[in-house]
């Protein structure tokens, strides 16, 4: 087997490894491969296309290495109904703890079915609640504040 196709299959093999995992890793070793495999059309050692091989793998690793850490650097972003929790609701539908009655409030422009966290409370329409908890489709609230019915 010729050099050139000896580097061809290692590309080939590195970019499968690659496929199969998510490091963004491997890659670069295939890219170096494939530059190999032209440069070893030109350069007959073996010792040399294994140290051009060994030289651009490394300076291709090193600079990716900002750019991955860039693409890979996660800030956590709270979505979809866990970025409810911690906010302000309206109660639109008295919620009442001491007989287990499911009320309803409104947070963020949508209406959510709610239960109170303390099972001794009567929480009415209007008032303000903190979404402490998502149980299910139902949010786990505590009141902030109590509109009387007076």
């Amino acid at each position: 087997m010729l050099p050139w196709q000896i580097w061809l299959i290692i590309a080939g093999v590195c970019f499968i490894l690659e496929i199969a995992t998510v490091g963004f890793l491997v890659f670069w070793f295939g890219v170096a491969a494939l530059i190999t495999c032209l440069i070893s059309l030109f350069v007959p050692s073996i010792i040399a296309q294994t140290v051009i091989f060994i030289v651009l793998s490394i300076i291709l690793i090193l600079l990716s290495r900002p750019f991955a850490k860039k693409i890979g650097r996660k800030d956590n972003v709270v979505t979809n109904s866990n970025a409810i929790i911690g906010k302000e609701a309206i109660v639109i539908k008295e919620i009442d703890g001491k007989t287990g009655k499911v009320g309803q409030v409104k947070v963020l422009g949508d209406t959510w079915s709610a239960i109170c966290e303390d099972s001794n409370i009567v929480i009415p329409v209007d008032s303000t609640v903190k979404v402490s908890k998502i149980d299910g489709v139902k949010l786990i609230v505590e009141p902030i504040t109590i509109k009387s019915n007076s």
